[in-house]
């Protein structure tokens, strides 16, 4: 199986290449249009801000390939709300995958710390990334934006307010959280995505 992994001015590209590679897989790491329309499984990572990742993507025309691609997508963290229809942070538009926009968190308690950084569990899991065994189980997130629940929220998890934890429509699959970072858990969530 070609897993291809979005190589673009984002970080933690090397985590997610460094978890497949615990699952057996070892992806290519590639901005190259054919390489990436070829590939069975694309993940889209990130660790960034949105508006100068949006302007790098449509300066090398990533933007455009992304959305057409055709084979199982996965948006991890900044991919998953770079996906979405808009993002506050930067005031930028995005892919408009999904159609619903990323918000700041705003604090209501003290407690209430942004960014969003540990270990929240994730509840009302639907199929495609998920099994009825992950309901409830822990993943780790790192975010100060996040997508309201919506009509492609495909799980949930609780912080400040209930948020997507993940999105889904059509080939597209989408975390908030970090699967590469989420243990066996993630693991899990990662093998789900590669065997669709």
């Amino acid at each position: 199986m070609e897993v291809a992994i979005v190589k673009y001015n984002a970080g933690n590209i090397y985590s997610v290449d460094y978890a497949l590679k615990r699952l057996g897989i070892t992806p290519v790491v590639t901005a190259d249009t054919e390489v990436l329309q070829k590939a069975d499984k694309v993940i889209f990572p990130g660790v960034g801000e949105a508006g100068t990742t949006m302007e790098h993507l449509r300066e090398h025309h990533l933007d455009r390939l992304i959305r057409d691609l055709k084979q199982p997508v996965l948006g991890i963290c900044l991919g998953m709300q770079l996906m979405c229809r808009y993002s506050e942070e930067g005031n930028v538009e995005c892919l408009h995958i999904f159609d619903t926009d990323v918000k700041r968190f705003l604090p209501v308690r003290q407690e209430d710390k942004v960014p969003h950084i540990g270990w929240n569990t994730l509840t009302d899991v639907k199929e495609g990334l998920f099994t009825p065994a992950l309901e409830g189980r822990f993943v780790y997130f790192v975010h100060s934006y996040y997508v309201p629940l919506n009509e492609f929220t495909a799980a949930t998890t609780d912080y400040v307010q209930p948020f997507s934890a993940s999105l889904h429509k059509d080939n597209f699959y989408a975390t908030q959280f970090h699967p590469e970072k989420s243990g066996t858990v993630g693991e899990a969530i990662l093998t789900n995505f590669l065997n669709l």
